[in-house]
């Protein structure tokens, strides 16, 4: 993440990401506040496609666990 603090997780990164969407569809956010919002936009994307790969990953490792019962 850039200098901004980092979301509590993956529910707060995604409230805030839709509030910035939709301030941006409502034409809310000034020519100078554009780039900023942007740029925590790219952030929170970030960070929520890490937090859904690292559920991911924790899944499919519980799975392959379940599979070594067999």
């Amino acid at each position: 993440m850039s200098n901004q603090e980092k979301p509590a997780g993956y529910d707060a990164a995604f409230t805030e990401l839709k509030s910035i969407l939709d301030a941006l569809q409502q034409d809310e956010i000034g020519v100078d506040a554009l780039a900023e919002k942007v740029k925590r936009a790219a952030d929170l994307i970030a960070f929520c496609g890490e937090r859904l790969r690292t559920a991911e990953g924790e899944v499919q490792k519980v799975l392959d666990e379940l599979g070594e019962g067999d």
